[in-house]
């Protein structure tokens, strides 16, 4: 018997669900009273919406800091696997403080990374112990992010 592996199942939103999420995304502390309100449905409607998408991973309310501002520096941070340890590596990627992002990609590098270090010494320690010494590592290519220009977290809901 051969198994199948099934790919999960993206969450279908509704109109309701678009708006709520369109509605957050103005204003992430906005209050569930308003929100109802402004769709003209109930607040219990609005509260148990938001907390399924919650639930579903679909919606993240939270408090984004520019690590820029604060004086770090950012790079991004290409990583060629060797062989199919592609998820152990990335399982090792996640216990490191300054890594902020991962994502699995396809072209030139099996994962990118987003780096946040207080100076270039610190970045040059995380690349060579934290990064370069984990098995499976083959290829690791960074660039310093100087100045951002366009940074939203703004996802536009199709009708």
């Amino acid at each position: 018997m051969t198994e199948t592996r099934s790919e999960p199942r993206p969450v279908v939103l509704d109109a309701l669900d678009r708006k709520i999420i369109d509605a957050l995304q103005q204003d992430g502390r906005r209050p569930y009273t308003v929100v109802a309100r402004d769709l003209g449905v109930s607040e219990a409607t609005i509260r148990k919406r938001v907390s399924r998408l919650q639930r579903k991973g679909v919606l993240q309310i939270v408090a984004a800091v520019d690590a820029l501002t604060l004086g770090y520096l950012r790079a991004e941070v290409g990583i060629r696997v060797l062989g199919p340890s592609v998820s152990k590596v990335t399982k090792r990627l996640e216990a490191v403080p300054e890594v902020s992002y991962i994502e699995l990609v396809l072209g030139s590098f099996d994962i990118s990374i987003t780096v946040n270090c207080t100076d270039n010494d610190h970045l040059l320690a995380v690349l060579g112990d934290d990064i370069r010494s984990i098995p499976g590592v083959e290829v690791v290519e960074a660039w310093t992010v100087l100045k951002v220009t366009k940074d939203i977290y703004y996802w536009t809901p199709a009708e």
